[in-house]
């Protein structure tokens, strides 16, 4: 059977013959029979990515551009400006004008040229579309982000990315010196020899401190720089007139954030009910920096968030989704100067029970901006200066979190307990240690607030018939409830079957595993079962949280779907002229797909830049030895949590023992086929670190001991079966089960 093309040479393939069809792709590669399967599973990849137009298409109403179309550029207009038409129109009437957008390391395009682009409906004076290019027909469709090696004719590109293991000829250099960070542009795809590239552009020294969030930026396409337009609208923004506003000011409203904060969503105060019907309840107001106010529909501000989707955080930098002068001063509710909020009132019962919510668009005064650490010391009868004052309102607050968890108590959303690794940067950015952050009851406080507040406004949306994006998060698939089920019956443990399943059922095994060896392992287990969640505009619920419906309202100026929330209850309040739009209502569905890609971009150059710290804080550690757990089993090694970092390393399979292991899926194990040596999630290891490379994030490990005992070295015998099978003899018979599942594995 021919061996199947990577993805990037389908891209290639179909860069010089756009139009292609499926079966032009099967026939150029040699794809058949079987093999098209695997086939199909790229090929829906490329559908997801615009790199190939999707079997059937809806027409939208026949009118309207594909998002991703193939566009040829028109001579440049008197102003300079760069047009478009579509290739293929089938719409009535002349086919739209759109407008192209170039960006820095652009290809030069000239009249003729036929793009790739991503396109949005926005309807200028003279235009209908933007568009933007995904690459030029032609061209390889992605760049390469990775380390110039001079050589006597030019040099060659080496990727970053952990596992490559190709490399790029250059002769067009850029005049990048050896070593530096480059960022570059295929050429050409050698079948014989290596591929060619030319660098774009030089980003220096990829071992600088401040580069490891760099590369994670460039990796992953984050937009980190605010065109000219979008800065210029900021900084005409001033304050918002007070008219049609609830005055609050004279409400002690407090923020409660972490100590490096740069901006503060959201505000909170309680006190007790005095409603003699309400004994011992509270009312709880949580007011939420009035974003919508400043970002208006349709503007470059507003383009510019929607494409960003969200802020991305790193180590030594913020990459925000708005300008600095509205996400880290007009927005932010900063202590003592008056602030434009959306304030929410609750009415909780002693229980914990929401009885009645009401919503204002107002103006506040922060009296404190305290950190959480602050706040968990007041509540432990330790007031400072900034805290003492409100020492009864901060009782209040911790009251009404009281209350509020005996609601929780009885909903049981998802209860795990996965420590938060928290990297410490010195003033030059270099990692002086790795730490777990501290949970207070001041943290939960904060987020049994804001998720009670954002059902409120997911209720009231709904209630009024407004159009809103809400969070969702779908139950697990049933593949991943017997693969969890599987691992929590080898480790001795039961997860309910039979039935429909609930967040109590996950929290109920979590209880069996707790303070056993298999604790993180089932918390790890679990999380990895759940599905990502997303937003839509129909409502599936949010399965995690165990709600029925859920939307993101509390924080606008890092996420844009919190700003869509506003919009709507601006518009359903009859607020102002700032509400939802005709174009944010028409097009929420794509609104939803694009920030949650672009959430799921920024959690991915987040673990990255978290993976390339780590390496780096490693790095002159080489030949030490750690303790760790086994927190992953795939056919080419394992994967190790290190207890002291939390870093994740990999055991190639070759560094593990002198014998061939056969690799169970299911049961995620390795089993040496000679001695019955067996590996598993969740054991004790001692590793040793093999390699630390900080420009890729990768760590090598090799393995020492599993439970105490060493793999089997030149022609030595084990006969042990890991700790997850003696765990599961304990009562449950579980350690007989593996015993026989090896010797069926064998026969």
């Amino acid at each position: 059977m021919k061996q199947l093309p990577s993805i990037n040479d389908i891209r290639l393939w179909l860069a010089d013959n756009p139009g292609a069809t499926r079966r032009d792709i099967a026939k150029a590669f040699g794809i058949k029979g079987g093999a098209k399967i695997d086939l199909k599973v790229m090929l829906r990849e490329l559908e997801d990515e615009g790199t190939l137009a999707p079997r059937h298409r809806s027409s939208g109403g026949g009118d309207k551009l594909p998002p991703v179309t193939v566009l040829e550029i028109s001579a440049p207009d008197a102003e300079g400006d760069l047009f478009a038409r579509p290739v293929e129109w089938r719409g009535e009437g002349a086919a739209p004008v759109i407008l192209f957008l170039t960006q820095p390391g652009d290809p030069a395009l000239g009249q003729g040229d036929r793009v790739l682009a991503k396109l949005e409906e926005i309807r200028g004076p003279d235009y209908d579309y933007q568009a933007r290019l995904i690459r030029k027909l032609g061209a390889n469709p992605s760049r390469i982000l990775g380390i110039f090696r001079k050589e006597a004719q030019g040099g060659r590109i080496v990727p970053i990315d952990k596992g490559a293991d190709r490399f790029w000829s250059v002769t067009e250099t850029g005049g990048a010196e050896d070593g530096e960070l480059v960022h570059a542009e295929p050429l050409t795809k050698g079948r014989f020899g290596p591929s060619r590239a030319k660098v774009l552009e030089r980003l220096g020294d990829p071992t600088a401190p401040k580069a490891v969030s760099l590369i994670a930026i460039h990796q992953h396409g984050i937009r980190d720089a605010f065109p000219d337009d979008v800065v210029a609208e900021a900084d005409k923004a001033g304050p918002v007139q007070e008219k049609g506003r609830r005055d609050l000011r004279a409400l002690p409203l407090m923020t409660i954030d972490p100590w490096d904060a740069r901006d503060h969503d959201d505000a909170v105060y309680a006190e007790a009910d005095s409603d003699p019907e309400n004994a011992g309840g509270y009312i709880l107001w949580v007011a939420i920096a009035d974003v919508a106010a400043y970002v208006r529909p349709n503007s470059e501000l507003d383009r510019e968030a929607r494409r960003r989707g969200n802020s991305t955080y790193f180590p030594d930098r913020v990459v925000p989704m708005l300008p600095d002068i509205l996400s880290g001063d007009l927005c932010s509710l900063h202590e003592g100067v008056d602030r434009p909020c959306i304030a929410l009132r609750m009415v909780i019962g002693e229980d914990g029970t929401k009885r009645s919510h009401e919503f204002f668009r107002a103006m506040m005064r922060s009296v404190a901006s305290l950190t959480y650490e602050q706040a968990q010391a007041a509540d432990d009868g330790q007031l400072d200066d900034a805290t003492a004052p409100l020492a009864q309102a901060l009782a209040d607050l911790f009251g009404a979190y009281r209350a509020l968890t005996r609601a929780r108590h009885r909903r049981q959303p998802l209860d795990l307990d996965l420590p938060e690794r928290q990297i410490i940067l010195s003033e030059e950015g270099r990692v002086t240690s790795v730490a777990f952050k501290q949970r207070f009851d001041a943290h939960k406080l904060v987020e049994e607030f804001m998720v009670l507040a954002n059902v409120a406004a997911a209720e009231t949306l709904r209630e009024k018939g407004s159009a809103l994006l809400y969070r969702v998060h779908e139950e697990p698939s049933p593949e991943k409830m017997e693969s969890l089920r599987e691992l929590a019956r080898e480790a001795g443990f039961n997860l309910a079957k039979g039935q429909v399943l609930m967040t109590r059922h996950f929290n109920q095994l979590l209880k069996q595993a707790e303070g056993t060896e298999f604790d993180e392992l089932i918390n790890m287990a679990t999380l990895r079962s759940m599905t990502q969640a997303y937003y839509a505009p129909l409502n599936f619920g949010h399965f995690g949280l165990a709600l029925r419906e859920y939307a993101h309202f509390t924080s606008p100026i890092r996420r844009y779907a919190d700003l869509i929330v506003h919009r709507g209850l601006i518009s359903a309040h009859k607020w102002g002229d700032d509400g939802l739009s005709p174009w944010d209502i028409e097009n929420l569905e794509e609104t939803g797909k694009q920030i949650s890609e672009a959430e799921r971009r920024s959690m991915a150059a987040e673990r990255d830049t978290a993976d390339r710290y780590l390496a780096a804080y490693l790095a002159d550690r080489v030949g030490a030895e750690f303790t760790g757990r086994i927190s992953g089993v795939a056919r080419f090694g394992v994967f190790v949590k290190l207890d002291e970092t939390g870093a994740d390393g990999l055991v190639p399979i070759r560094a593990i023992g002198d014998e061939y292991f056969r690799h169970d899926p299911e049961a995620q194990t390795l089993v040496g086929e000679r001695t019955g040596f067996r590996i598993g999630l969740g054991q004790h290891v001692k590793v040793k670190l093999a390699e630390a490379e900080p420009v890729t994030g990768g760590i090598a490990l090799e393995l020492l001991e599993v439970e105490g005992e060493a793999p089997a070295r030149s022609g030595g015998r084990r006969g042990r079966k890991g700790p997850i099978g003696r765990a599961a003899g304990k009562g449950r018979g579980g350690a007989a089960k593996a015993k026989k599942k090896v010797k069926r594995k064998r026969g």
